[in-house]
């Protein structure tokens, strides 16, 4: 109920979790008045399950939400403890960093951050209510009956939406952290008529530090090599903290089956799903139960606090099995558990019910993005709230939205599955989710995405200044390597002998001898050198362009089949139940979608070739029967 009009802004978002602060801050930066409304203002960016940034896939995200003028990638950067580039020892295109965060420091920033942007009103509130006028979203009403209008909204509340933490037999009604649940919101949602999904997810025990046996665990230091996930960076963490890690063994396998039936996830209590790759440590022992050991990796959650994340131990048994699973694992024998690990389950909206914008198809002008999504995970979180806040400004002044595809980003592969595929599970990103990885690398997110950043408004003039020199230079090493010989002379020979390379018989393009897999552009170097100053991260553009070329142009040929498909766009209203010979799941499946794009349709699962052909016939003769009373 409205008890007073509090305020009229261009975009509202519910929540300031990693969604909430991209799309507020992407909102905002993009010159939209911007209102953030938050449940707790002391739970602004908190990282309530592990205290780290990146990882396979998730990495790369965040590099994509610097390139594209996000802050996830700058605030990390100066609020780590650790950061270790993973995957080295294989292919680019399955590199990327990981950063272990003082996850105090990292909320402190990104509350500051906040804080300073001038365009943005960061307010503590529970919303109840969406204001629908005229089938549109056109504000909010808080628990304290203020109304506050907007032009677009994006709900980005998480696991707060019905809430429940259970540990054992015990559930009662939270948000993460023993925080208020949202139950007014969640139940305002069903009402409107969207489908709901109960997801669950959880977190493992922290220990104190002091009482941890360090020497029964096996370091794991941060990499000497200064990284930054940011391409704005120029000041490095050097002093950084080591993570340690040690495994469970026969009898923690012991206590937990003979504890099962005290599990919640066992016992019926819950109900949600949980998230396949990031499972309990009960449901690790069943599923893998000829494993003999599994690992368990102990990180700091800051500088400043005794408190260690236990990653890998995740579960809902009660709190007196958790300290025994705790005491049998060497190196946690005497561990003083300061936090027990919990489930949560809470609603999420089916997201096949979101345009590829993330606004809602029932309810222009709403947007939603994060864990309400159906994802997990932080990164997840903070590239679709990127999107959703960019979108929403833009819809607010009227101008066209973006969406990535595929081939842009990870960031579009997610959003596209999500929209386009659905998930009956909490959804995490994956390498081999993205069939043009070699094209979505680490070390290429700012070639692929800064250009949309300056042009949308979120990457300033001098940086794409910066990023245009650096493409120069990419350009113009290339085009010297290629045209460049290296001749068979001693100083040639003698370094192609020391690294166990075939002698020249004759002169060969520095592009040709880069490609042999012992070549290293600093190889080169050396016989050929540059005249130009040349950055590390211009030099690696030069090496892999070169060296995976091949590769890299079938990647492209594949990209430009998809654009045909994706440029073959559907038009609006289409009656699919009047077309036929579809099959029946795919009119089903295609009313549900309603794609934009031939390309798109072909994506959603129960849609055959065969459908997609007889769809392609119907547009292109014209054929397409509209719903009726449009």
């Amino acid at each position: 109920m409205i008890k007073f009009e509090a305020g009229s802004y261009d975009v509202i978002v519910i929540g300031a979790g990693h969604a909430g602060v991209e799309a507020g801050l992407a909102a905002a930066r993009m010159g939209a008045k911007t209102l953030m409304l938050t449940i707790n203002l002391d739970m602004v960016a908190f990282m309530p399950c592990n205290p780290s940034v990146g990882g396979p896939a998730k990495g790369i995200v965040v590099r994509e939400i610097d390139a594209l003028g996000g802050q996830m990638g700058r605030t990390i950067d100066k609020t780590h403890i650790q950061m270790r580039m993973l995957n080295t020892g294989k292919g680019p295109a399955v590199r990327a960093l990981r950063a272990q965060a003082d996850k105090v420091l990292y909320q402190q920033d990104m509350k500051e951050t906040i804080e300073n942007e001038p365009n943005i009103t960061l307010l503590q509130g529970m919303v109840e209510e969406l204001i629908i006028e005229d089938g549109e979203c056109k504000g909010v009403i808080t628990k304290t009956g203020a109304a506050f209008r907007s032009k677009t909204t994006i709900i980005t509340t998480g696991t707060f939406l019905r809430g429940e933490i259970i540990i054992g037999d015990l559930k009662y009604s939270s948000g993460p952290n023993n925080q208020q649940a949202s139950i007014g919101l969640a139940e305002h949602l069903r009402k409107l008529g969207f489908d709901i999904v109960r997801f669950k997810t959880g977190t493992p025990p922290r220990v104190n530090s002091q009482t941890i046996d360090y020497t029964k665990t096996e370091i794991q230091p941060g990499d000497d090599v200064p990284h930054a996930f940011s391409y704005e960076t120029t000041q490095y963490i050097t002093d950084q903290l080591p993570c340690w890690l040690t495994y469970t063994n026969e009898e923690t396998h012991t206590i937990i089956d003979e504890n099962l039936h005290r599990s919640a996830m066992y016992s019926g209590m819950i109900k949600g799903t949980g998230p396949r790759y990031c499972p309990s440590i009960e449901d690790k022992v069943v599923r893998f139960n000829d494993k003999p050991r599994h690992q368990i990796f102990l990180e700091p959650e800051g500088r400043n606090t005794k408190e260690v994340y236990v990653q890998g131990l995740s579960t809902s048994l009660p709190e007196d099995v958790q300290q025994k699973i705790l005491e049998s694992i060497p190196g946690l024998e005497k561990a003083q558990m300061m936090r027990a690990g919990y489930a949560i389950e809470y609603d999420a909206i089916v997201p096949t019910q979101l345009w590829p914008t993330l606004e809602t198809k029932k309810i222009p002008n709403l947007y939603t993005a994060g864990q309400i999504n159906g994802t997990s995970g932080y990164e997840e979180a903070a590239g679709q709230g990127l999107m959703a806040g960019i979108n929403a400004a833009r819809r607010a002044f009227k101008k066209e939205e973006v969406i990535l595809s595929r081939s842009d980003a990870y960031i579009g592969v997610l959003i596209d599955d999500l929209v386009t595929k659905g998930t009956n599970e909490p959804y995490r990103l994956l390498t081999s989710r993205a069939e043009y990885r070699l094209l979505l690398r680490h070390d290429n997110a700012d070639l692929r995405l800064t250009d949309i950043g300056h042009n949308i408004g979120l990457i300033r003039d001098e940086r794409h200044a910066r990023f245009v020199k650096k493409k120069e230079l990419i350009d113009a090493e290339l085009k010297r390597l290629h045209a460049v010989i290296i001749k068979p002379d001693e100083k040639a020979q003698a370094l192609l002998e020391s690294i166990g390379s075939s002698i020249l018989k004759d002169g060969i393009r520095g592009t040709d001898l880069l490609r042999r897999p012992e070549i290293t552009y600093n190889h080169i170097k050396e016989l050929a050198p540059s005249g130009l100053e040349l950055s590390l991260d211009v030099e690696e553009q030069v090496e892999i362009h070169i060296k995976y070329e091949g590769y890299i142009e079938k990647s492209l040929q594949q990209v430009g089949k998809l654009k045909k498909m994706e440029n073959k766009k559907i038009p609006d209203g289409i009656d699919y139940h009047a077309i036929t010979g579809l099959a029946s799941e795919a009119r089903q499946k295609l009313n549900q979608v309603r794609p934009l794009s031939i390309a798109q349709a072909s994506r959603i699962s129960g849609v055959n070739p065969s459908d997609i052909s007889i769809l392609l016939v119907y547009i292109e003769q014209g054929r397409i029967a509209k719903v009726s009373g449009e």
